[in-house]
């Protein structure tokens, strides 16, 4: 396209929801959401995504919102840890399988033999399927039809990609989340594919911004688009929320980007700088953005938690509820997730009586246990300069207030309902494009009683003052 494009429908595929925005690239704003849940399909052959139930709703979301606004460009973001084995004809090869399934402990060990170190790709050995050439190990080992049926490997952002333009690649972002694919250093494949027969699989890696093509003439004919739609390679959906930011801004900044996970990236607005030494066994891990730069990461699964301890029942606290916890120290202490982040194989409990479901305070306590997670996430990353969140938490006053008060750094929250959508409509942006994305975060003022809280919950869990 000769012109920067308006309207860019966003296909956002999250560990929990399948979703569709459209946002205006002008305003930064998001026209139109809708979701549908991202529910995995028991099997056979294994658990696997329902990507042809979200084909549908896709397909149907794309033409409502052309009819309602028009639709000048696409652009996909998704959870990493994903890959699509494509047969011949560009059909599945076999159903993408889910990275929550766990592996036989002979086929774990023998993986673990041919994993490349740390060192190298920056991928902690992760639960079940995170790296996906974990996935690729086991479907190949108990299928073993499957690598000669497999023509070409992209990860999930090209799928959706390849099925509306027929192009098929990967995403340098995608290779770089904890895949074990990707050596940081050289920017290549690391000794894995090699090991495990698949180089000349892989699809060609390309840069989440360029154009993978026009849409097929039947995915035009089907939403009512224009056949000569423009559909970008894509980007990893954490990466997606930082990219705003490494386009904007030039000094260190930490952005926090929430969601099933919580995932905090550190930016040292320093290109040449040396990545801090990291300690794999705490979930932490070196991203790749979507200019091809090593990102020092933290994680937990955040909104799974959240999700668990609350069981459905949001709530809207009051000052005197969370005065209330801030009182009795009522405390959540991990882990709610026992196989991610950084306090790993811990159990979670309450120092005190357990919260009714659906109170103020378990909403409270819940809040502050996520920003104090957090807050020993980017502790982890040896993060600096102001918290930039996105997401979900981004409106939740108490974690960014009890995050304000855990790092003693200024804390801000991104207006957009969903962060990576607004990430991933930016790469269609112009070079001279500064968004300004990240407002002000409307907040419980924090004040000694949080500093205190914090204090203690620390010492719970035996981390340094």
């Amino acid at each position: 396209m000769t012109t920067t494009p308006q309207h860019i429908a966003v296909i956002d595929i999250g560990k929990t929801n399948a979703k569709l925005a459209l946002v205006n690239l002008d305003t930064l704003t998001e026209a139109a959401v809708v979701t549908r849940p991202n529910v995995v399909q028991a099997g056979p052959p294994w658990p696997h995504y329902d990507v042809d139930g979200h084909w549908a709703f896709l397909l149907e979301a794309l033409a409502k919102f052309h009819s309602d606004y028009r639709v000048d460009a696409i652009s996909v973001t998704t959870h990493g840890a994903c890959a699509a084995l494509l047969a011949p004809d560009g059909s599945l090869a076999a159903p993408i399988l889910d990275y929550e399934h766990e592996y036989p402990a002979d086929i774990v060990a023998a993986y673990d033999a041919i994993k490349p170190d740390f060192a190298q790709t920056g991928s902690p050995r992760m639960f079940g399927g995170l790296n996906i050439g974990a996935q690729l190990h086991y479907q190949f080992a108990t299928v073993p039809a499957l690598r000669d049926r497999t023509a070409q490997i992209v990860t999930y952002p090209q799928f959706w990609g390849h099925r509306l333009t027929g192009v098929s690649a990967t995403d340098v972002t995608s290779l770089g989340c904890h895949s074990d694919l990707w050596n940081l250093h050289t920017g290549t494949f690391s000794d894995l594919p090699g090991a495990l027969g698949i180089l000349d699989k892989i699809a060609s890696v390309r840069a989440p911004s360029d154009i993978l093509g026009p849409l097929l003439p039947e995915i035009a004919e089907a939403t009512g688009l224009a056949p000569n739609t423009p559909v970008c390679v894509g980007i990893h959906d954490s990466n997606a929320s930082l990219y705003p930011h490494i386009i904007s801004r030039n000094k260190p900044a930490c952005v926090v980007s929430t969601g099933t996970w919580v995932i905090a990236m550190s930016l040292t607005g320093d290109e040449a700088a040396a990545v801090p030494p990291l300690d794999p066994t705490r979930d932490t891990l070196i991203n790749v953005n979507a200019h091809g730069q090593a990102v020092p990461s933290a994680r937990f699964m955040g909104g799974r938690e959240y999700e668990i301890i609350q069981k459905g029942q949001p709530y809207m606290p009051t000052q005197q509820e969370t005065a209330a916890v801030l009182e009795r120290s009522l405390m959540l202490l991990p882990s709610v997730e026992t196989g991610t982040g950084p306090f790993q194989g811990r159990t979670m409990h309450w120092n005190d009586i357990e919260p009714p479901k659906g109170s103020g305070e378990r909403s409270v306590a819940l809040s502050f246990y996520l920003a104090l997670m957090t807050g020993t996430c980017l502790d982890l990353i040896n993060g600096v300069g102001p918290i930039l969140v996105e997401g979900p938490f981004a409106r939740n006053a108490e974690f960014l207030a009890m995050l304000n008060a855990t790092t003693g750094r200024s804390v801000c929250a991104s207006e957009a309902a969903t962060g990576t959508s607004i990430g991933a409509a930016l790469l269609f942006s112009r070079a001279d494009q500064r968004p300004a994305v990240v407002a002000p975060a409307e907040m419980v003022e924090p004040n000694r009683d949080f500093s205190n809280y914090a204090e203690r919950w620390k010492a719970a869990v035996q981390l340094p003052l």
